[in-house]
């Protein structure tokens, strides 16, 4: 086994540990600072506790902790690799690094997630799985599990986003699952989720809602911030592996955030390291059209908790877009909200068309096609190399959180190439 394996290995083998740690954050109501909480109907908050308490057990179970670990290395296929995108970094004038997240069973981040909480379920006797889905990766990666564990599945996605993830609907529904289109609102990640809550609130006793983002009410955010931790913590290792050092930033993609918690929390704790997510700016924050929660909504009550919003001066949710199905959310986990209040992470923006051209450039220079997410984390490599170089007297060194392939956007990137190219003749 190689140094970057065995290191990945080493990663998923601290989970354990790190996850058993005594922690106050967030604290017994689920607050992170200001922000979290549980803001449900009556009806959900014995669900949400029985939850709590299962999830607590299930960390203090030898078995538990040996049968997540044995699914992520046999089924998901972790540790994913640390890459060198060496063409890339001579382009933006850092050595970038990509934790290929992409390479996971489905092909995103969301799969570590979908296990943890398909474990839990079996836990609780729960006999249905259900979700919500914007890109359509978490719903991949749900109807996997349930297919994988026997249970019924039901996911709940917007059908703007069904138009353009096409793909990844014929993946759920050869995986059996149900996908229930939502024509609703902006038919999009937040009605989706909204009618994925109203299922959970009528089939509370028999259902499993596996929330796909560090978003939603207590303990959702603290449940996936865990089972997305084992990429910082494997990033860690790999990175002191190769290098006997640290990166001197790490950048993630933020929509609800759950790529970029499980990256960053790897890196919390060393103040050298600097942490940059990165939002959808869509069509250009002076348009109205976009979803910078952090960068330009104010906090509120959105899906359970209180967090960051977009919303107008009456409170009322505003659309979000983003030609990333992903990203196209007016919210954004609560831990996110607390880390944008006390600087530890800087949020910074990326257009459709930074994106895009993100996505060109990663496919032109190391082979590699990323989703239109994690295009927005490539967006910005160049000014964030240049900010970096000229306090540190040297190259950079950038880490890359690539969470997930992209497969699923080709439509969505010829269709944005083909109206750019029809405006500029």
């Amino acid at each position: 086994m190689d140094a970057g394996a065995r290191a990945g290995h080493e990663g998923l083998d601290a989970w354990r540990d790190t996850v058993r740690a005594p922690s106050d954050f967030p604290d017994a109501l689920g607050r992170y600072g200001a922000f979290g909480g549980r803001f449900v109907p009556e009806t959900l908050i014995g669900a949400l506790e029985e939850l709590e308490r299962e999830f607590g057990a299930a960390l203090a179970d030898d078995s538990f902790a040996d049968e997540f670990a044995r699914m992520l290395r046999d089924y998901v296929g972790r540790p994913t690799p640390l890459t060198e995108a060496r063409r890339l970094s001579a382009e933006v004038g850092a050595r970038v690094l990509l934790k290929r997240e992409d390479l996971t069973h489905t092909g995103a981040h969301k799969i570590n997630n979908t296990v943890g909480q398909g474990l839990l379920a079996l836990r609780t006797g729960k006999g249905r799985f259900l979700a919500e889905t914007g890109a359509g990766q978490h719903g991949v990666a749900t109807a996997t599990v349930a297919a994988l564990m026997g249970f019924e599945c039901a996911v709940y996605m917007g059908v703007e986003d069904i138009a353009r993830q096409a793909p990844n609907v014929q993946r759920m529904e050869l995986l059996g699952a149900d996908v229930i289109p939502v024509e609703s609102g902006t038919g999009t990640l937040k009605d989706a989720m909204n009618e994925a809550i109203r299922d959970w609130v009528t089939n509370v006793r028999t259902t499993h809602y596996c929330l796909g983002s560090v978003a939603g009410p207590h303990p959702y955010p603290r449940i996936v911030r865990e089972f997305q931790r084992v990429i910082g913590l494997e990033a860690r290792a790999q990175m002191m592996a190769a290098d006997g050092a640290l990166p001197d930033a790490v950048v993630a993609c933020v929509g609800g955030g759950s790529n970029a918690m499980g990256i960053f929390t790897g890196f919390l704790n060393d103040e050298g390291v600097r942490l940059f997510g990165v939002e959808a700016a869509g069509r250009g924050i002076e348009t109205g059209e976009h979803a910078v929660t952090l960068g330009e909504g104010r906090p509120g009550v959105l899906h359970g908790a209180h967090s960051y919003l977009l919303q107008d001066d009456a409170g009322q949710v505003l659309t979000a877009h983003s030609i990333s199905a992903g990203l196209d959310y007016p919210g954004v986990g609560p831990e996110h909200s607390y880390f944008k209040e006390t600087g530890r992470v800087d949020y910074r923006s990326a257009t459709d068309a930074d994106a895009v051209d993100a996505f060109m450039q990663l496919c032109r220079t190391e082979g590699i096609i990323p989703a239109l997410e994690s295009s927005h984390a490539l967006a910005p490599l160049g000014k964030l190399a240049e900010e970096l170089r000229s306090g540190l007297g040297r190259q950079p060194v950038i880490l890359v959180c690539l969470s997930g392939r992209g497969d699923k956007d080709l439509a969505s990137v010829q269709q944005y190439l083909n109206s750019r190219g029809a405006e500029g003749a």
